[in-house]
């Protein structure tokens, strides 16, 4: 009689076990995946922003695009007549907007690079968990034995 006691003692803390094992793992799932909506949209904010710097960069190497052009118009205008600063002036201008330009599209690739975009807390936590619940297992498995 007293080992069958035992035997249910042992069922009801195993069941126990079981039973708080799936309450926090359905916990820690739900808290990760908060987690890794919240750094999402992180990542996403960074990745806007990223993309507003590339467009503001794209029409600033337009805009000294069509400097570059105007000063090959008034390059090509002093062939014609013996004037030559109109077109010097120009190339200048259009050489530092283009250099402006150059330096912001640089600056808007490095925020979109692919590391600064994973969800690096999320997946350090996720394999924190991970050993964790490797660990918890294995106890549960030694008082199993």
């Amino acid at each position: 009689m007293e080992a069958e006691n035992r035997v249910r003692t042992g069922e009801s803390s195993i069941g126990s076990l079981f039973s708080s094992l799936a309450r926090e793992v359905t916990s820690l799932v739900r808290k990760e995946t908060e987690l890794a909506k919240v750094e999402m949209s992180e990542k996403t904010s960074q990745a806007v922003g990223a993309l507003a710097s590339i467009a503001i960069a794209g029409a600033i190497l337009m805009c000294g695009f069509l400097v570059l052009l105007a000063a090959a118009v008034f390059g090509l205008n002093t062939v014609l007549p013996p004037e030559t600063t109109p077109w010097l002036s120009a190339l200048i201008v259009g050489g530092v907007v283009v250099v402006i330009g150059l330096i912001m599209l640089q600056s808007g690739r490095k925020k979109l690079k692919q590391e600064n975009l994973m969800p690096t807390r999320t997946m350090a936590s996720l394999r924190r968990d991970k050993a964790l619940t490797q660990e918890h297992e294995e106890v549960v498995k030694e008082e199993l034995r």
